[in-house]
């Protein structure tokens, strides 16, 4: 029987996202990213089409590598204005059922103390449905306008990402009991006292003495989800990721980046399968081979080589406007997302050395990973190729123009792949945990965040 795949919905409250200036096509309507109408409309088009969740991410500061300024992001709305993902989560919940939502928020810029309250909050307002994307920062403009001159280096965000991690676990796990919160009218006790604690973390980075200020969500801890695919990044996604994104431009490449985090699970005393692992890929279909490529080629006139540069600019950590379009990648070293440059480096070692006009080329619509281009047959056939090579759970669907590339996809493609029999019909009961991994709402004994449970 082959392997069931899953999709998510990609994208950030911005114009555009990841294809670079499509936002210009006229049935495109990420520029309305403010109205909440936006994001209620989207949220019941993907539970329509039994998609496991949306995947919001977001950045708090701009691309301004590209040039040394941010003048090119802002000229094509490049991830720039940007407003908060995570409050539009309760407009998106209320008018759907079984949708899941991994919200992104970095572990730099915050107290984890105050998080700790809204992602609980959230959890509780949408009966279990939230995880949370954590990110631990690759943009220098972020870290200047938080006061610091630059970002930690990458593997000290990710010392700094563990404490953080367990003073939320903390928190979320050891603060209260489950049978804290009484609500006893008659005997006049909302909490018993004696069931709430104080976590008294004292350490590096972090000073935290207190209780929880919010009662446990259906969840406690929201499903952990995580993107980064270094070698410090996987580590860290084994110790604590319950859905993993990844993004590569070949079956070969992913299939490698695959296998290292199964390892990296296993290695956490974790199984191969604690995490849902979906890559990045955009489609372009229509009901015939023509129809689609002809979408396609419709998109590539407003998509830009300028904006996708912006983009990977910021990504990369590497000024490419300094370089000529024939130029060779090279060796890049950067404190930027390194597995963006590794994808790009082990791709060249396949065949050819990649220039930078091949990375615009490749990257203005969909960004770094592939785009399946055809009628549902055929983009039912290559996913299948995808998993069956990868050992991928699913896919992390970035869009073209939205809602248009989504709608397209629950027209066509999730059918075929229903009939195929690879495709849910229908939700799993529960929390998202439950719908991802049918193990209970709470996190298993296996993960780090249960070490912190209360055993009271």
């Amino acid at each position: 029987m082959s392997k069931q795949i899953r999709f998510n919905a990609f994208d950030m409250s911005c114009a555009g996202h990841i294809s670079a200036g499509t936002w210009q096509h006229p049935e495109d309507q990420s520029h309305r990213f403010a109205d909440i109408d936006y994001w209620t409309d989207l949220a019941q088009t993907l539970e329509k089409g039994v998609f496991d969740g949306i995947f919001i991410a977001d950045v708090l500061g701009t691309y301004d590598v590209y040039g040394d300024n941010h003048d090119g992001a802002l000229r094509w709305g490049t991830q720039t204005p940007v407003t908060d993902p995570l409050l539009v989560v309760s407009a998106m919940a209320a008018v759907t059922t079984n949708l899941g939502f991994g919200v992104t928020a970095g572990t730099a810029y915050e107290h984890p103390y105050p998080f700790a309250r809204r992602i609980s909050t959230l959890d509780h307002l949408t009966k279990g449905r939230v995880g949370w994307n954590v990110v631990t920062g690759y943009l220098p403009s972020a870290a200047r306008n938080m006061g610091h001159d630059d970002q930690l280096e990458h593997d000290a965000r990710y010392d700094h990402a563990d404490e953080y991690l367990e003073v939320l676990y903390k928190l979320w796990e050891g603060s209260w009991e489950d049978d804290a919160l009484v609500v006893d009218k008659e005997k006049g006790i909302f909490a018993d006292p004696t069931k709430v604690h104080n976590i008294t973390h004292e350490g590096e980075h972090f000073k935290v003495p207190g209780i929880h200020i919010t009662h446990p969500s259906p969840q406690r801890t929201p499903v952990i989800y995580q993107a980064g695919a270094s070698a410090r990044g996987v580590r860290f996604a084994g110790e604590n990721a319950e859905a993993i994104f990844i993004g590569a431009p070949s079956k070969q490449t992913l299939a490698t980046q695959v296998a290292k985090i199964r390892d990296g699970l296993e290695a956490a005393g974790r199984g191969r399968d604690a995490a849902k692992i979906y890559a990045m890929l955009t489609i372009v279909v229509d009901e015939s081979t023509e129809k689609a490529r002809a979408k396609y080629d419709e998109l590539l006139t407003y998509a830009s080589d300028e904006a996708a540069l912006v983009l990977m600019s910021g990504w990369m950590g590497v000024d490419l406007s300094t370089y000529a379009l024939d130029e060779p990648v090279g060796n890049v070293e950067s404190n930027a997302i390194q597995s963006t440059v590794n994808s790009f480096k082990q791709e060249s070692d396949e065949g050819r050395e990649w220039t930078v006009g091949d990375i615009a080329r490749y990257s203005k619509i969909g960004g770094y990973a592939p785009v399946l281009v055809g009628n549902p047959v055929e983009v039912a056939d290559a996913l299948e190729e995808w998993v069956a090579a990868t050992d991928v759970d699913g896919f992390n669907l970035s869009y073209a123009i939205t809602p248009g590339t989504f709608e397209d996809v629950v027209k066509w493609v999730v059918p075929e792949l229903q009939r195929r029999g690879v495709y849910p019909t229908e939700y799993a009961p529960g929390t998202l945990r439950e719908k991802l991994h049918a193990r209970g709402s709470q996190l298993p004994p296996e993960h780090r965040g249960y070490r912190y449970k209360i055993s009271k």
